[in-house]
């Protein structure tokens, strides 16, 4: 893990729901209290058994919602009807959209009720400035006045009003915009100018490597040369690749591998069916060597198990651990750290439009698996306006349209486009801006 720039240290604290907000924390632990680590809100060390239970009911109840939408002819209406609360307003026209929701009205009833202030209490004691990856305790830490400085983390593209507080022009809470499009959102939700920071999200530094980012350029040379395997992409932007990522062509040590492909599941599982259905495809692509499939079941060792399982009853035994990877884990934070790890080796990730779609910036295209709620559909269209990923074709043909689209150079593209276009150093800019630094980093992209 990359050290802090100064020997800065924050709370860092993100809550377990999903991966969404845990995971943009995991990029910021180099700026945890030493000792202290990540603080998950929702299951940390000493929190009162009846914050717990909250806690948890609201967990249960986030994941049963993104699983339903798998259950036949009811399922969709039911996601539907609970989506339809946290639903993203049209930008256009622009207006006041400042008028607090019933969600943000719940959400303050149960601070009201005293939800989170034993930490917050406890995290008082040392004043240290505080970033939070979940605006639920973002508003907790200013409503229980918790003496430091508090920064928010946004980690969509767009964002609904529960984001902004109940009273966002009286606030103190300051925020790290993903996007452009998220700093007008705000200013459309009430937040004060100048309480917002336009940062991109933060990208694992373990991946970024910097504001030179040589491991990044390495990792792109690979992917151009393993996602264009005929040169049609290469050769088409010669000048332009050459300037960026140094002279030269790719190496036959390099055009001699082939692609590796992650389909990762989202924290709360509702993609295993389509990895199912994926595996099938793949098996001759597998069998043959065409490919590399690593399939990421995350912080759900039963899930992994049955992935394992299905691989055995399609007959790819023998390329398990070799052509087929099936990873998983029994802790996030193990699940969190070798995700990282895994992604250097990743030429193409396979994934819902969560928190994700910004890895493109990292030079990984994406195919997106359909969007589960409202902040996904606009994190899938903003993927598009990049151009760093595409939606999913029938997967019950992957093996057709996936070698074809890699054959044609259009990953290669996809990585290219993601690389350039989406922001890299959100780490470093929101370290920048919490302790007063400079870093020089590259020019933001305003993509919105």
């Amino acid at each position: 893990m990359k050290k802090a720039l100064h020997n800065h240290e924050a709370h860092i604290v993100a809550a377990d729901m999903g991966y969404g907000h845990e995971r943009p924390a995991r990029s910021l632990e180099h700026l945890a209290v030493p000792g202290e680590g990540i603080i998950v809100a929702n299951n940390y060390p000493g929190i009162p058994k009846r914050d717990k239970v909250l806690w948890q009911k609201s967990r249960e109840f986030y994941e049963t919602i993104s699983r339903s939408r798998g259950i036949p002819v009811v399922g969709k209406y039911i996601f539907e009807l609970v989506d339809a609360g946290q639903q993203i307003e049209s930008f256009y026209p622009r207006r006041d959209l400042s008028k607090p929701t019933i969600q943000l009205r719940q959400m303050y009833a149960g601070i009201k009720a005293g939800l989170g202030r034993h930490l917050f209490d406890k995290l008082a004691e040392n004043p240290v400035p505080l970033i939070s990856t979940f605006f639920y305790t973002s508003f907790m830490a200013e409503e229980y006045d918790y003496p430091g400085d508090i920064w928010s983390v946004i980690t969509d593209t767009d964002i609904s009003r529960a984001w902004a507080p109940m009273d966002p022009k009286r606030s103190r809470i300051k925020y790290f915009a993903s996007n452009g499009r998220c700093v007008e959102r705000l200013k459309l939700y009430g937040v004060r100018e100048k309480n917002i920071y336009l940062t991109g999200f933060p990208l694992p530094p373990s991946i970024v490597d910097g504001s030179d980012s040589v491991m990044l350029k390495k990792d792109m040379v690979r992917r151009m040369c393993v996602l264009d395997p005929k040169g049609i992409f290469r050769n088409r932007n010669a000048l332009t690749l050459s300037a960026h990522l140094g002279a030269g062509t790719c190496p036959a040590t390099l055009t001699s591998k082939v692609p590796t492909i992650m389909f990762a599941v989202g924290g709360a599982g509702a993609q295993e069916k389509l990895g199912n259905v994926i595996l099938k495809s793949l098996v001759g692509p597998l069998r043959r060597g065409q490919i590399k499939l690593h399939m990421m079941a995350g912080a759900r060792p039963k899930l992994g198990a049955r992935i394992h399982e299905q691989a055995k009853k399609l007959r790819l035994g023998k390329v398990i651990g070799k052509n087929l990877i099936i990873s998983s884990y029994a802790k996030r934070a193990e699940y969190f750290s070798e995700f990282d790890k895994a992604l250097r080796e990743t030429d193409i990730l396979w994934t819902k439009p969560s928190e994700l779609s910004f890895y493109t910036g990292l030079g990984i295209p994406i195919i997106m698996a359909p969007s589960l709620g409202s902040q996904e559909d606009f994190n899938r269209l903003w993927l598009e306006q990049v151009g760093g990923g595409i939606f999913q074709g029938d997967p019950r043909y992957t093996d057709e349209w996936l070698m074809d689209w890699i054959a044609s150079g259009a990953f290669a593209r996809m990585a290219w486009n993601g690389y350039i276009e989406a922001p890299t150093h959100g780490t470093y800019r929101i370290e920048n801006a919490v302790f007063g630094e400079k870093m020089e980093v590259e020019q933001l992209p305003l993509i919105v």
